[in-house]
């Protein structure tokens, strides 16, 4: 009994030591939620919910209309159950991509979607998250934002596997909506473009590009955000500060301007960064700025 008692007591100390190395159980995901973020500690990932999914409203996202009119497109295609494309969407950065993603679930979460946001790092585990969601009735977008890739990083190779499917079928209760300030995701030296070469009066890309162009080309849907000009801005600006009830006078309209000049910079972004600092100024400091 001495020696059992003595190899029980060395057993739980050594499990005592291992517990913190172990990953945790995995949870069963709350599919009552409308978001969720996909998480990762060990070897174990699970779904985690998002209580309360940042989700902006889309009139208030301007100078876009051409690009929200696709994605709705896209998007109702898919909740209905009908072929749509995965989707990347670039360009100028602050311009309303990711927003425009976000702002999709008010519009169709009362009809079944769901999103998922999927860190670049976690790129290895979309077959998993697949896996976890197919079958389901509810309608999943894997959602990775700002993603790029630079020289020697593999991950795009999970995402490519994840947009064609690979070997297996693409399962048709899942797209991938991804935002990027680079067209193709990934660096494009000036070197590349020497591996080209001609064959009967046609310029043929080398296959570093071929190779770069291969990962953007699986997104069906290309939708392209382009810098603010001023009238732009300033149109943006006045949705924010409705957003707050205030207007666009021209007290407002001159810090906007002088707000813009000191970011360097014209963008739906810097619109609600302004409409954030002047609905946050008593009347009194706004005329002090001016």
């Amino acid at each position: 009994m001495e020696q059992l008692q003595a190899f029980l007591t060395r057993a739980e100390a050594m499990l005592a030591r291992l517990e913190p190395l172990l990953p945790p159980a995995r949870p069963e995901p709350d599919w009552s939620a409308k978001a969720f973020r996909w998480q990762r500690q060990g070897m174990a990932g699970w779904l985690e919910a998002v209580a309360e999914p940042h989700a902006p409203e889309l009139e208030r996202l301007t100078h876009i209309d051409a690009q929200r009119a696709q994605l709705l497109r896209n998007t109702r295609q898919f909740v209905k159950g009908r072929p749509a494309n995965n989707v990347l969407l670039t360009g100028a950065r602050g311009t309303g991509k990711s927003s425009l993603v976000k702002a999709l679930l008010p519009e169709f979460a009362a009809k079944g979607l769901r999103l998922i946001e999927v860190d670049k790092a976690q790129l290895g585990d979309l077959n998993r998250i697949v896996e976890l969601v197919a079958g389901r009735k509810e309608r999943f977008i894997l959602f990775c934002d700002d993603l790029s890739f630079e020289q020697g990083d593999d991950a795009y190779k999970a995402l490519k596997t994840a947009l064609d499917g690979g070997l297996a079928r693409r399962v048709d209760n899942v797209l991938v909506y991804a935002t990027s300030n680079r067209r193709h995701l990934m660096p494009e030296k000036m070197s590349e473009n020497r591996e080209g070469w001609v064959q009967d009066g046609e310029i043929h890309p080398g296959e570093a590009i071929e190779e770069k162009v291969s990962l953007s080309d699986r997104f069906g849907l290309w939708l392209s955000f382009y810098p603010f000009d001023q009238d732009a801005y300033l149109a943006a600006a006045t949705e924010w500060l409705a957003h707050f009830g205030l207007k666009l006078d021209a007290e407002a309209e001159k810090a906007a301007l002088h707000w813009s000049h000191l970011r360097g910079s014209r963008s739906g972004r810097v619109a609600w960064q302004f409409a954030c600092d002047w609905a946050g100024r008593s009347a009194k400091e706004r005329k002090a700025l001016l």
